[in-house]
C-alpha cells in the first residue's frame, strides 16, 4: 500500500466491521468517486470486528461475520485491496495507548455505551497509521461516530480527508445495518417506525415546531410500536452535537431504539424553514 500511496495516485480507505451490505458498498463508491476527482488511485477496505468498541454485555460474540460474501461483494464493487487484520495484529500484548475524543465520546450514545467511542477512535487511528490513506469514507447513519472521527482528525492534525456518505436505506426506509440481520421477522417489520418518526420530526422542524413538541411526537410514534424500546431521543446542533435551547440552524435528530436484544440507531439532519 505504501507503493500505491507514493507511486500510483491516492489511497482512499473504507473501514468496516464486515457483514457488508449496500450501505458499505456506497462507501466504496464514494471513495472511488473522490479518487476520480484527485486523478485516480486505489480503494482499500478494511474488515475488522473491533473488540474494544463492544461493552461486556454487548453483541461481540454474535456480531454477524461473512468473510466469503464480503470479499465477493468487494470484488464486484471494484475495491482494489482488502485489509483483514486479526485482533493480535491490531492489539499487541502490553499495549497501553488509547485515543479518546473526551467530550463527544461521553455524550449521547457514549452514555449508553461507555468506552465505545474510545474504542472507535483508537482503532480508526491505528487503521489510518497502518494504511496511510489520503481520505476515508464513513456513513452518516453513525452520526456521532462521524463527529468523533472528524474531531479526532482535526485535533491531532491527521492528514486524512473524511468523506461523509449519506445513509442508505431499504425500500421501507429502514437504515441499512449489519445488525438488521439479527432482527426477527416481527422486529424487522416493526423497525421502519424509526424512519417514519424521523421523517415526521424533520417536517416539524421545517414547519417551525419547538423542541418539546418534536420530542413528544417522536416518543408517541415510536412507543406506538410495541416491539420498540426507546433508549434515547436527542436533538442536537448538527455541526458539533452541542445542546440547543431552540432550533435556529440545522439540527441532528438522533434515535437509539432497541428491538429485543438488537440496538438500532438512526438519524436525520433537519433544517428550519428559511
Amino acid at each position: 500500500m505504501r507503493d500505491w500511496r507514493l507511486g500510483q495516485g491516492r489511497v482512499a480507505l473504507v473501514p468496516t466491521m464486515g457483514a457488508l451490505h449496500d450501505g458499505h458498498l456506497a462507501l466504496v463508491a464514494a471513495a472511488r468517486a473522490w479518487l476520480e476527482t484527485q486523478g485516480g488511485g486505489r480503494v482499500v477496505t478494511s474488515i475488522f470486528v473491533n473488540p474494544t468498541q463492544f461493552g461486556p454485555n454487548e453483541d461481540l460474540a454474535t456480531y454477524p461475520r461473512d468473510e466469503e460474501n464480503d470479499l465477493a461483494l468487494l470484488r464486484k464493487a471494484g475495491c482494489d485491496a482488502v485489509f483483514l487484520p486479526t485482533v493480535a495484529d491490531i492489539y499487541r500484548p502490553g499495549a497501553q495507548t488509547v485515543v479518546e475524543v473526551t467530550g463527544l465520546s461521553r455524550m449521547l450514545m457514549g452514555r449508553l455505551r461507555p468506552g465505545h467511542f474510545r474504542g472507535v477512535a483508537t482503532v480508526v487511528t491505528k487503521l489510518f497509521n497502518i494504511v496511510q490513506p489520503h481520505a476515508a469514507a464513513f456513513g452518516e447513519k453513525d452520526y456521532q461516530q462521524l463527529a468523533v472521527i472528524r474531531r479526532m482528525v482535526a485535533d491531532l492534525d491527521v492528514p486524512v480527508q473524511i468523506l461523509p456518505v449519506p445513509t442508505v436505506r431499504e425500500a421501507d426506509g429502514l437504515a441499512m445495518s449489519s445488525r438488521n440481520r439479527r432482527l426477527s421477522p416481527a422486529q424487522r417489520a416493526a423497525a421502519p417506525v424509526l424512519a417514519r418518526a424521523l421523517d415526521r420530526a424533520a417536517r416539524m422542524v421545517a414547519e417551525g415546531a419547538g423542541l418539546a413538541a418534536i420530542r413528544a411526537e417522536l416518543r408517541r410514534m415510536i412507543r406506538a410500536e410495541p416491539l420498540a424500546e426507546i433508549r434515547s431521543i436527542d436533538i442536537r446542533d448538527a455541526d458539533d452535537l452541542s445542546r440547543i435551547a431552540s432550533i435556529q440552524r440545522p439540527v441532528a435528530i438522533l434515535l437509539a431504539v432497541r428491538f429485543g436484544d438488537v440496538l438500532l440507531i438512526d438519524q436525520r439532519v433537519a433544517h428550519p424553514k428559511g
